[in-house]
């Protein structure tokens, strides 16, 4: 065979049951590429140990004879052995310090770590990714958040019957069940104390793609954000609609000089230049749902400082829930103080202690900070990332991890995804050394 690749179990949480290359492309691989699987036993998985073996894998618990070893989440420390090959998705290129400690028993161990986030083409896009999935997810917890917070005020409404995404158990039934509560807008309408009910969208990318496929199983209108200010005033508001916005860069941020000069590449190059300005929008939107990329070096989206002035006013705001799918702690969303799982989705931020309660009663926005959103639809994610996998499994299978890397024979998109080699940082992670130094 042209190499043995492992797949482990996922043990980090309890609602992880993904896998990164489903029994279909597990039959691929041996039937055309000769590339032999083995799989860690699981009950846990969104696909059963007896699916894998259909498939032709072989069903271990050791997997110390694979070329490489497949995971999603981080693996723990104690995990980990001497001399191996990973591929997971291992959140430390941000110097993140929750995993540096991994991070250098990978080192100390002689290990080579692959990360997925680093999986890139030439004009450096991610090629293996969840977004399209989380998306989805973010946008039925969401949904579902503004209809229990809509509840609880005493407002009925349409979102009310709509349950986390997990209790679905997969995607065709949330969006039946979305379908349903589009009828109920076009016939019954919204409540007229909501109209218009508006859901800005921030970020266009894979995560946004995935949000507006949910959102527009609705009847929606969209308009740009230029409009909104004058929606609420529009006599021909419509209240059997949701009206949707997305927000891009120009629109969340300006340049401290020549604002009206918005230049894409300099924000990216050149944050510092730039402003956010995204607080002149919260007051006309019922709910913000979060799908940009953040780093600390860009403006935030919504401060701590722009809740507590319009929760200050004495009137209660139109803002009730923000969907936080990028989920960055106290990142774009400063208000985001800690991340949920599926079990207990949402939180409400109060903006005058800075305080948050779990559920969603209580003072201030609700916030929907899921962190691991792809894995309540495991089934359709795995087999999306599976299949983005695939055309790079035959030479990670094959591939002589014991070479020094520049002689390492693998494909220029999986190359550049090599944080580490035999316990060394590879030349373009050389920086993390830094935040390894620090003890963190």
């Amino acid at each position: 065979m042209a190499g043995v690749i492992g797949i482990r179990r996922e043990d980090k949480s309890k609602w992880e049951r993904r896998v990164p290359i489903v029994p279909r492309d597990v039959h691929r691989l041996r039937s055309e590429h000769a590339v032999g699987v083995v799989v860690q036993p699981s009950g846990h998985r969104a696909f059963g140990d007896e699916e894998f073996v259909l498939a032709g894998a072989t069903i271990q618990e050791d997997l110390s004879s694979c070329s490489a070893i497949f995971g999603i989440k981080e693996i723990p420390s104690y995990a980990l052995e001497p001399g191996l090959a990973y591929v997971f998705f291992a959140h430390v290129i941000k110097g993140q310090p929750y995993n540096m400690a991994m991070l250098q028993r990978i080192l100390d161990l002689g290990c080579t770590l692959i990360d997925y986030e680093k999986i890139t083409d030439d004009q450096g896009r991610r090629l293996i990714f969840f977004g399209r999935q989380a998306g989805q997810a973010g946008m039925v917890d969401t949904l579902w958040a503004l209809g229990q917070r809509l509840k609880w005020e005493g407002i009925a409404n349409p979102f009310q019957a709509l349950l986390p995404m997990p209790q679905y158990g997969g995607l065709a039934p949330a969006t039946a069940a979305l379908d349903v509560v589009g009828e109920w807008i076009r016939s019954a309408g919204v409540p007229s104390s909501l109209a218009p009910l508006v859901i800005g969208i921030a970020g266009y990318g894979n995560v946004s793609a995935g949000a507006q496929e949910i959102l527009d199983r609705l009847p929606t209108i969209e308009i740009d954000p230029s409009d909104l200010a004058r929606l609420g005033d529009d006599p021909d508001v419509s209240r059997h609609h949701v009206y949707k916005v997305v927000f891009k860069e120009k629109h969340m941020v300006e340049r401290l000089e020549q604002p009206e000069r918005f230049l894409l590449q300099e924000y990216y190059d050149q944050p510092q230049r730039y402003r956010g300005v995204f607080a002149q929008y919260l007051r006309h939107l019922t709910v913000l749902v979060n799908a940009i990329y953040w780093a600390p070096q860009y403006p935030r989206l919504v401060t701590k400082a722009s809740l507590a002035g319009l929760f200050a006013a004495d009137q209660v705001p139109k803002l009730r829930v923000i969907g936080d799918i990028s989920c960055d702690v106290e990142g774009a969303i400063e208000a985001t103080t800690r991340s949920t799982d599926p079990g207990s989705p949402v939180y409400v931020y109060d903006p005058a202690s800075g305080q948050t309660v779990d559920g969603y009663a209580g003072n201030g926005p609700v916030i929907m900070a899921v962190d691991i959103l792809p894995s309540e639809l495991p089934r359709e994610s795995s087999a999306e990332f599976s299949l983005a996998l695939q055309e790079f499994i035959p030479a990670l299978a094959a591939a002589d991890f014991t070479a020094p890397f520049d002689d390492l024979s693998l494909p220029a998109p999986i190359k550049r995804a090599v944080i580490s080699h035999r316990g060394v940082l590879t030349p373009d992670y050389q920086y993390l050394s830094q935040y390894l130094e620090k003890g963190i």
